[in-house]
């Protein structure tokens, strides 16, 4: 019971923070309960449940943090969803820069949604447990760079992840 509250403590605490940062500082606010903590669309609970999500791809897997990171510095990216996903998560240092010069943490939400996306379409479309070596240890380098990557993102913004939602 004492762990149910922690993460309804954590899930919303970040949908308000999200919901906060998320318009641009010059647009209109509207607060709105439904949109803020649900579990589709641009949202803190939506970006929470992707990490979520990556998390149980390891232990589902057996993988150990030793072997989630790129072992191999020879990475072989074959399939177009993680070309754009890898593509993509170049980009935060930009991103970050962008929030920084403009004071604009709109940026940073709206990248991280997107990377949540890019991943869901890998993972659909990539199979990373059942692949074969080497392309399992790049794609498990990728699910590990991208779980990286929005939890980076969110401690920014201020908001936790859990490991269970």
């Amino acid at each position: 019971e004492s762990r149910r509250r922690e993460i309804a403590r954590i899930i919303g605490l970040g949908a308000i923070k999200y919901a906060d940062l998320l318009p641009n500082r010059q647009s209109d606010y509207v607060f709105s309960w439904d949109k803020m903590l649900a579990l589709e669309g641009n949202t803190a609970p939506y970006l929470q449940y992707a990490c979520v999500r990556i998390r149980s791809i390891f232990r589902k897997g057996g993988v150990a943090n030793a072997e989630r990171g790129v072992r191999n510095p020879e990475v072989n990216l074959a399939a177009q969803e993680e070309i754009a996903l890898a593509k993509h998560l170049l980009n935060l240092g930009l991103v970050l820069e962008a929030v920084a010069d403009e004071y604009r943490p709109n940026f940073l939400c709206n990248y991280l949604y997107e990377l949540a996306g890019r991943f869901a379409r890998f993972y659909e479309s990539c199979p990373v447990l059942k692949a074969a070596e080497p392309e399992r240890a790049t794609r498990l380098a990728l699910c590990d760079l991208t779980a990286r990557v929005l939890n980076q993102g969110l401690e920014v913004l201020g908001i936790e992840t859990t490991e269970q939602m």
